[in-house]
């Protein structure tokens, strides 16, 4: 009996995808009882005006539970935007360089400012293609991992940090990197970049993927930027929380003349997020899934992200030469795991005799192949449990 692993309830799947991902019962369960008449309003979320005092309360209560979460200091703003990690990548830059510390340093070098970039996989070299393709300066501080045998970038790890190329921080307007990386399956320890960068120059840090899934202190970053739709609701909203004195501007026109309003992080944090209409709903499921995280608390989340993702490795790990990882142990994601089999056609029985067993969306990602096991804060440890048990069974048949 202690092998028995129950299916989840409703007669629904185990959800791996890498996102949208899958969301906690509990949650899904209140919307459903809010969806036709929200708390006896008469309306569903989706049909209340963002004007609205009921609607003002729950954008409110959802950014007011997110600081208690974080313990998000006073001195930072919370943003609820869209344009996901992607709208991002040119909102960091757009409104760093309009910023007043950022133009003053600037002015006192003389000539363009640097940007820093740590590329450790597709989400942070998507970050660096846009702000090439805006026409900043970035410096490339770190590009994978760099094979000895063939001199072959790598996304599988991180170089030491002897080894980077950090600008001069008098010449540097901020540091970026995306601190999991969802399709190489690279995740960098908590605390591992803002140790080794200066603390006069923020840190940008794109957490779309492991947001909540662990304690941070918000403190030590510019701003965090996040995508919803992993560990957080519903695909549609991006979560900003910035340093307030990064939104500080001169009266300088040039500051945000290239900027549109959509991607300026101060249009919104002045008018409480909804300058125009938000996604009321997404934001709606949002704050149900940080008052879910608030009950289980930030801390047990971390020791059950590690609990799922040591029932995996340690399979993979127990048969290297058929479950083949290649992301380094030491930056291995404990959100996104990744591993190939010996064949493509074992890969694809692979997917689909776990279908067969009430196991979905484990194809990796379109650019890399093979299998990825997504293990965000809503999958329980039994979903983990189920899935190490098929390839218990897939090796033995299959060897």
């Amino acid at each position: 009996m202690s092998d028995f692993i129950p299916e989840p309830p409703y007669d629904r799947v185990w959800n791996f995808s890498a996102g949208p991902s899958t969301l906690p019962v509990s949650v899904l369960e209140q919307v459903q009882r809010d969806l036709f008449n929200y708390k006896g309003h008469g309306m569903s979320v989706m049909e209340m005006s963002h004007r609205s005092k009921i609607y003002g309360q729950i954008i409110s209560n959802a950014e007011a539970t997110l600081r208690r979460v974080l313990k998000v200091p006073d001195n930072y703003s919370v943003l609820f935007l869209q344009g996901g990690g992607t709208g991002e990548f040119a909102a960091a830059y757009l409104n760093l360089f309009a910023s007043k510390s950022v133009r003053e340093k600037q002015r006192k070098l003389g000539r363009q400012l640097n940007c820093d970039y740590l590329v450790t996989g597709s989400w942070s070299k998507g970050g660096l293609k846009e702000v090439q393709r805006l026409g900043g300066q970035p410096n490339i501080v770190l590009n994978g991992v760099t094979t000895a045998e063939s001199g072959e970038v790598k996304y599988t790890g991180l170089p030491p940090v002897s080894e980077w190329n950090l600008g001069k921080p008098e010449e540097t307007a901020f540091v970026y990197y995306c601190e999991n990386e969802t399709i190489h399956g690279v995740e960098t320890p908590s605390d591992f970049v803002v140790d080794a960068v200066d603390p006069s120059v923020p840190v940008i840090c794109d957490m779309s993927s492991n947001m909540l899934s662990r304690p941070v202190d918000v403190s030590r970053f510019g701003a965090i930027v996040a995508g919803a739709q992993k560990n957080m609701g519903p695909a549609g909203v991006t979560i900003v929380i910035v340093r307030k004195d990064l939104l500080e501007r001169d009266d300088d026109p040039e500051a945000i003349c290239n900027m549109p309003s959509v991607l300026d992080w101060c249009y919104f944090d002045a008018a409480g997020s909804m300058p125009h209409t938000p996604p009321t709903f997404a934001i709606y499921v949002c704050g149900l899934v940080f008052e879910w995280v608030e009950a289980q608390g930030v801390e047990a989340l971390e020791k059950l992200r590690e609990a799922r993702s040591k029932l995996v490795y340690d399979e993979i790990d127990a048969h290297p030469e058929f479950f083949r990882g290649s992301v380094d142990k030491r930056y291995r994601s404990a959100m996104n795991i990744v591993f190939n089999l010996p064949t493509p056609e074992l890969e694809s029985k692979f997917i689909a005799e776990a279908g067969e067993r009430n196991m979905v969306q484990l194809k990796g990602h379109r650019s890399l192949g093979g299998i990825r096991i997504s293990l965000y804060n809503a999958m329980p440890l039994d979903g983990a449990r189920k899935f190490v048990a098929f390839m218990k069974e897939f090796y033995t048949q299959n060897c």
